[in-house]
């Protein structure tokens, strides 16, 4: 076999449209570099932003989205000693992963543990890491505090749920529907506010006091982020991270959060954006140490318990 399919995009607009599935050369591994057969590839909501080009990353056209893959190594290139033909692995910080064979530096491969499935083995690093990183080095939640986060049955969101277990914060968890509450639930979440039949601000100050919340995340924006903002405590702190109510918006007004400047004016209160594809690899990765040394100390095998316990449904 000397070629294979990948997923191509040859230009920005939505993704059913613009994206192309193609026959291509099976790439070759070079010195130091491992051909991986590529199992599965998450589509996460970043790549659907940058294909709609309202990320400020603007991709090489023609291009093939994706930033993570689990898959079996196929071939070794020269200098190769460490990884092993048939052996199951995680990419890392590899990109162009919607494709049916992805070359990569051996360096940036990591074994994938047998007990931990496929689908969770392809989202070992993203949702994580942003789980991880929100809860630690961007709010440094304390033990007995409240985190109120959005989209709390998502992936990033239960796996917030688990951290706040772990590490001893509150969590009031925001849904969309009445049949996700008691699935939050379940989870170990402390409160859940359906906006389906709740108003979100009322709920918080029932929950909490008139005073507010002093964290919360936030991955819907819009009206639901407007109304997260101002659940906040003076000097408070909000980090949005996504913006799933906005994805099939074409209308500028609407990939907005409305936000009062009196909040952030007399209130201090703050506003502030996360993605870990923003700025620098090297910020990214010195930053991403923090919460592992600081708060957790976990070993590979709690990491591991934790992403199974944790994995996309």
């Amino acid at each position: 076999m000397t070629t294979m399919q990948a997923l191509v995009a040859h230009a920005i607009g939505e993704p059913a449209e613009v994206l192309r599935l193609e026959t291509r050369p099976i790439p070759q591994p070079g010195r130091g570099e491992v051909r991986i057969r590529v199992l599965a590839t998450p589509v996460h909501p970043s790549d659907l932003h940058i294909l709609r080009g309202r990320f400020g990353i603007a991709p090489t056209l023609p291009a093939v989205m994706g930033s993570e893959s689990v898959g079996v190594v196929d071939a070794l290139g020269e200098g190769v000693d460490d990884v092993s033909i048939g052996q199951r692995v995680i990419t890392v910080g590899v990109r162009e992963t919607w494709q049916e064979f992805v070359v990569a530096d051996a360096r940036r491969v990591l074994a994938a543990p047998e007990a931990v499935s496929v689908s969770t083995a392809a989202q070992m690093i993203t949702n994580p890491l942003t789980a991880l990183l929100l809860v630690t080095n961007q709010l440094e939640v304390k033990p007995g505090e409240w985190l109120l986060q959005t989209a709390a049955g998502s992936t990033v969101g239960t796996m917030v749920l688990q951290l706040g277990i772990r590490l001893g914060f509150k969590t009031i968890n925001v849904v969309r529907r009445r049949a996700g509450v008691e699935e939050i639930r379940a989870l170990g979440g402390n409160e859940v506010i359906c906006t389906e039949d709740e108003d979100l601000r009322k709920r918080v100050t029932e929950i909490v006091g008139p005073g507010g919340v002093s964290k919360a995340i936030d991955c819907v924006a819009g009206q639901i982020g407007a109304d997260v903002s101002r659940s906040l405590a003076p000097g408070g702190k909000m980090i949005v991270y996504g913006a799933l109510s906005t994805h099939r918006q074409t209308e500028a007004d609407k990939l907005t959060i409305p936000i009062f400047a009196r909040s952030i004016i007399y209130e201090t209160k703050i506003v502030q954006g996360f993605s870990s594809l923003a700025g620098s690899r090297p910020h990214l990765k010195s930053r991403s140490r923090r919460p592992l040394e600081k708060h957790s100390n976990w070993s590979p095998a709690e990491y591991f318990e934790f992403l199974k316990e944790n994995r996309s449904r």
